[in-house]
C-alpha cells in the first residue's frame, strides 16, 4: 500500500481556497484592516495582510529567478491592492509548476530577519503557500476576539469534507 501524498498543486489549491475566503470576508468588512495587530511585527491587520502577500510574491520571485519586490513596493491601502499582489504571486507559482523547474536546486537569498541563507526551490514553494495559511489562522483568532464570526472552515479538511 502506498502512502498518501499531498501534491504541490493541492497545496496551491488550498492556499487559493483560503485566500479567496479571506478576500470575500475583507471585501465585505474593509474596516477590519485598521484593527490593531502585532502578528509578525505588524501594527494593523492591513500590515499583516501586506506581510502575507509580500511573502508569497517574494518567494515566488526567488523560485522564478525574478527581481525581488521590496516590502515598500507592496501596497496595503485596499483589499484590491493586497490581492493584486497575491494574484501576481500565484501566477508566478503556477508558471514555475508548469515549467521545467529543478525543485532540488539550491537558491541563495537574504531574509529580512536572519540575513543570507539558501534553500531548495521545493522548500521555498511550500513556504510561500503555507506561510499565509498559518497567518490566516492567526488572523481568524484575532478577528473572533474582536467579535467577527467567520463562516467557513479554514482547515485542509474543507478541501474534501462532505456536508458543508
Amino acid at each position: 500500500m502506498s502512502e498518501p501524498v499531498l501534491t504541490a498543486d493541492e497545496v496551491l489549491q488550498w492556499n487559493e481556497k483560503t485566500s479567496n475566503q479571506w478576500r470575500k470576508f475583507l471585501a465585505a468588512n474593509p474596516d477590519v484592516l485598521a484593527i490593531p495587530c502585532d502578528v509578525a511585527g505588524t501594527k494593523t491587520i492591513a500590515e499583516l495582510m501586506q506581510h502575507i502577500v509580500a511573502v508569497e510574491l517574494r518567494w515566488a520571485e526567488r523560485i522564478a529567478h525574478l527581481p525581488e519586490t521590496t516590502y515598500d513596493q507592496v501596497p496595503y491601502d485596499s483589499i484590491d491592492s493586497l490581492y493584486s499582489t497575491h494574484d501576481k504571486a500565484i501566477a508566478i507559482l503556477k508558471q514555475t509548476l508548469a515549467a521545467n523547474t529543478d525543485w532540488n536546486q539550491s537558491i541563495e537569498f537574504v531574509t529580512r530577519t536572519y540575513g543570507p541563507a539558501s534553500s531548495t526551490a521545493k522548500t521555498m514553494y511550500f513556504h510561500a503557500l503555507l506561510h499565509g495559511i498559518r497567518h490566516y489562522a492567526q488572523l481568524g483568532t484575532l478577528l473572533r476576539q474582536h467579535g467577527h464570526k467567520l463562516n467557513w472552515l479554514g482547515d485542509y479538511l474543507a478541501m474534501d469534507i462532505k456536508g458543508f
